[in-house]
């Protein structure tokens, strides 16, 4: 590692850290596949509908985050909901991993830096690092690219289901307002269709410990025009519930 006058870009490559999730208890309990929905409501109606069991938690000095265990038609997969920011997402995912999850389909809302409507399913290929968790995961970069092969599988699954999408790069930020117009308008041309907090965190954490990890997000506010329209997205509990069912399906059929 090599000092740098801004502390983020100092990338360590070691693997080794002087301490892990082992290190607060965690073992292996969970299937391979498993579904991060940062949709709280959703994914307690959907845990209900499956009757889920309540194998383990993901624990903070904040929050404990229940991981249910669901058969979906013969399959277990793991259901939780995610931390919000990249920070957080990045230490869960640490955590789902050493729990013994290695395939990931993530769901949750993002705004619009395009005119598209409230829902409109986004796949995220890359993403801006405008956070700062990726940075202790990936040496710098403007960009960071999302796993290729998981993409593809989920476009061909959204295609199958005959769901209209599309495929493009994010903005992750780790300050939800501090979105200005310049700043806005600035990843619009970079091409950037959509922001949100955790995807190149995930992605980075996910590239570090080898796991097979893939995004869809839907459209929720919009930042496209000369005024901010929040569009009632919190209130879309019929979009994110279908955004649960949809992603766990996905990962059941193309992990």
């Amino acid at each position: 590692m090599i000092q740098q006058q801004v502390a983020l870009l100092e990338f360590d490559r070691e693997k080794r850290a002087k301490f892990s999730p082992k290190n607060f208890g965690l073992e292996k309990c969970l299937p391979e596949k498993c579904v991060i929905a940062f949709f709280k409501s959703a994914v307690n109606e959907i845990a209900e509908q499956y009757r889920a069991e309540v194998k383990t938690y993901i624990s903070s000095c904040t929050v404990n985050l229940p991981v249910y265990l669901l058969n979906v038609q013969g399959e277990e997969i793991a259901l939780v909901c995610g931390f919000l920011g990249s920070a957080g997402a990045a230490a869960q995912l640490e955590d789902l991993i050493a729990l013994g999850a290695k395939k990931f389909i993530v769901c949750g809302a993002a705004g619009t830096l395009t005119q598209s409507p409230v829902g409109a399913l986004v796949i995220p290929d890359c993403a801006v690092r405008d956070e700062g968790a990726s940075f202790h995961y990936a040496p710098p970069s403007y960009e960071i690219q999302a796993d290729k092969s998981v993409i593809e599988a989920i476009g061909g699954f959204l295609q199958r289901e005959e769901l209209p999408f599309r495929l493009g790069k994010t903005w992750t930020t780790d300050a939800l307002y501090r979105e200005t117009e310049e700043k806005v308008a600035l990843r619009r041309e970079q091409g950037c269709i959509t922001v949100e907090m955790e995807a190149s965190a995930l992605m980075a954490v996910a590239q570090f410990q080898g796991v097979r990890l893939g995004q869809i997000l839907y459209c929720g506010d919009d930042l496209s025009g000369t005024q901010y329209d929040h569009r009632d997205f919190f209130d879309r509990s019929d979009i994110r519930r279908n955004m649960v069912e949809l992603s766990l399906k996905c990962a059941r059929e193309v992990l």
